[in-house]
């Protein structure tokens, strides 16, 4: 079934999934924009302002040789204006249309902002494409080039995309001010750009000493500080939003409302902070690209809050240590995190050139913000932001921390509260189980219906893998099949999904799943099993065992309850060639230059066949990233299942 986002039917879906505050705060918003829609204050008149934010001396020092070069030549390809977002490749960026979609050739309307339709691929184009390079990351790769060469070509680019984009988007004009993350992150863009480019002559009269430049930033927190994403939506959104007003009100605290914008996004972000993070620090959307995202973010909004001299609550820090903690904690031995739920390839904060290690960077940045535990891996790449948050972020006390909070000991293998496990074997084996929530929220936006689902890994390669995300908007059929119960290393009844979706960002029925055993105590044999209830009135259960001394994992998926048709399906890694005859798969790869093997040996009570890049329906496809996929092979296994024994699958690795 296709579900159309904003018809009729979504709204009542959407509205169901809501409580009374949230539905009265809602009420509130759209009063309030009618109400802006024939009031457009003025900023308030502001003199005598200065950017006191800077980077401490010596900080440019500190930057890597090698990290410097890579940013170096990311910039040139920007100057040269060419870039590629989410799979396609621009070479228009030495002078932008911000409104037009590149994919589909389709523009945005103008017009009052909360008039634009902007779920609609027909009316608007592909928005994320749209809207990313508005985030104005590229730009802060820019300034930071400024900053490390001196080379003022650089600052005179930005200088000119910043005067180009104010003019182009007013105030509650247009596409670009009608979501809050979106506005949050360009506002932390804004104070970046203008820390990297204090050297230039001409940065005071580009921001404070600049009348448009001043409206824009007013406008913007106080857009932030009337329409927060609230009740069912307040997940990174939420985040984002608070830490780019945070960031804004403290770096470009010119303002009479600047004190109270400030107290508002730190309260604002402690709260959600907590909320968006289990104990054990792992994101609640359980949608890894979103903790490293917001991690990111908290990082630099704390930045702020020290290089400003404003007190940050010590949970946030908290919260950030445990997110770093859990982060070394999941990583495989490449320093790759699992690819579970969502993954839009969201940033929130761009200094380093392509090349640069995400999570190596977040981990790199985290030694030196909290320190590293012995059991931390090691990171051996470079980047450009480490030392630059480095430099503004009080140290935490390293051995022990405030309020003697006590860190892993050890390296966490299961995850409680998160329901992730993660078995380790020799040979780099690493094997992801997933025992936890659906996802965050009422309406879990950014959950996949993978209960159950494992994730595979030899060496860092995908063996079974997780396929990704590939779109969120305007392809509604690829949408569903990325995030169903068949587009995962899991078991599927009756041809439906685990959980019930109303929608690209809204799951109306949600499975519920229990961790029974995790046993990863380091003896031989490593041991997880789960259950869950989507199915009712079917249990499916599911048994993994690891044992290190014949690189053996067992998998035993069993279903109590009537007869059922099954289909159980297996993603191979993209990297992947599979051999099938029968119920046997023989896996060949090469890593490194060196020829590597498996075996898989399938349930032979299903009927086996081998799928790649099928397109209708989709089936058979790996996706590197957002807007982007390529075939890859699927196993899927089809009969049925009446109770009476197990299916099992063994995956042997070969030396």
């Amino acid at each position: 079934m296709t579900v159309i986002s904003g018809s009729p039917g979504w709204y009542l879906r959407r509205l169901s999934r809501m409580g009374p505050r949230e539905v009265g705060g809602r009420v509130g918003d759209a009063v309030r924009r009618r109400r802006w829609r024939s009031s457009t204050p003025n900023c308030p008149r502001v003199t005598g302002t200065r950017f006191t934010a800077v980077l401490p001396a010596g900080t440019l020092a500190a930057i890597p040789p090698d990290a410097a070069k890579r940013l170096v030549a990311e910039a040139d390809r920007l100057m040269y204006g060419h870039a590629e977002y989410f799979g396609v490749v621009r070479d228009d960026l030495a002078d932008p249309d911000w409104c037009s979609d590149p994919k589909t050739g389709r523009r945005a309307p103008a017009g009052y902002a909360f008039d634009v339709p902007y779920r609609s691929e027909d009316t608007v184009g592909d928005i994320k494409q749209i809207w990313e390079l508005s985030r104005h990351q590229y730009l802060t790769v820019l300034a930071a080039a400024y900053a490390v060469t001196g080379d003022e070509r650089y600052a005179e680019r930005v200088a000119e995309h910043l005067r180009s984009w104010w003019a182009a988007n007013p105030p509650l004009r247009g596409v670009h001010w009608t979501s809050g993350i979106e506005l949050g992150i360009r506002l932390l863009s804004w104070v970046w750009i203008r820390r990297l480019l204090d050297g230039w002559p001409g940065a005071a009269g580009l921001f404070e000493g600049n009348p448009v430049a001043v409206n824009q930033i007013w406008h913007h927190q106080r857009w932030l500080a009337a329409f927060p994403s609230r009740g069912s939506s307040a997940n990174n959104h939420v985040i984002a939003e608070t830490a780019g007003q945070f960031a804004a009100a403290c770096a470009f605290g010119w303002f009479p409302c600047s004190a109270r914008w400030r107290f508002g996004a730190l309260r604002s972000l402690e709260r959600h902070l907590r909320a968006n993070t289990f104990a054990s620090g792992l994101n609640r959307e359980l949608a890894t690209e979103y903790h490293g995202l917001v991690l990111e973010l908290g990082l630099a909004a704390v930045a702020e809050a020290d290089a400003a001299g404003v007190p940050v609550p010590e949970s946030i820090r908290l919260v950030l240590l445990r997110m770093t903690d859990a982060l070394a904690a999941v990583v495989d031995c490449r320093l790759r995190p699992p690819r579970q739920g969502d993954a839009d390839d969201g940033h929130g904060l761009v200094v380093d050139g392509t090349g640069t290690d995400r999570w190596g960077s977040l981990l790199a940045t985290g030694d030196a913000v909290f320190g590293r535990l012995a059991w931390w891996p090691e990171v051996t790449g470079t980047d450009v932001r480490t030392p630059l948050l480095a430099a503004l972020i009080r140290p935490y006390p390293k051995n022990g921390t405030a309020r003697s909070v006590a860190r892993p000991a050890g390296r966490p293998a299961h995850f409680t509260d998160a329901g992730m496990t993660i078995l380790r074997g020799p040979g780099e084996i690493w094997c992801r189980c997933d025992g936890g929530p659906h996802g965050f929220l009422s309406i879990a936006a950014h959950a996949h219906a993978d209960a159950l689902s494992v994730e595979v890994r030899h060496d860092g390669v995908d063996v079974l893998a997780d396929p990704g995300t590939f779109c969120y908007h305007g392809q509604p059929e690829w949408r569903q099949y990325f995030r169903s119960t068949l587009g995962h290393n899991t078991l599927q009844l009756d041809g439906g999904d685990q959980s019930v979706s109303g929608g690209p960002f809204l799951w109306t029925r949600q499975a519920r799943s229990r961790v029974l055993v995790a046993d990863t105590s380091g003896g031989q044999v490593a041991r997880w099993c789960a259950e869950h209830d989507g199915y009712q009135p079917s249990v499916h259960r599911r048994q993994v065992e690891l044992t290190a001394a014949s690189q053996e994992l067992r998998v035993v998926d069993e279903v109590r309850g009537p007869r059922r048709a099954v289909h159980l399906a297996f993603h191979l890694g993209p990297t992947i060639d599979a051999d099938l005859v029968g119920n046997r798969a023989v896996l060949t790869w090469t890593r490194d230059g060196e020829d590597r093997s498996a075996v898989l040996d399938l349930p032979g009570q299903l009927g086996w066949r081998a799928h790649r890049g099928e397109s209708d329906p989709p089936l058979g496809w790996y996706s590197p990233g957002f807007g982007r996929k390529e075939p890859a092979t699927t196993l899927v296994g089809t009969g049925f299942a009446d109770g009476a024994q197990g299916f099992t699958t063994v995956l042997r690795f070969r030396g």
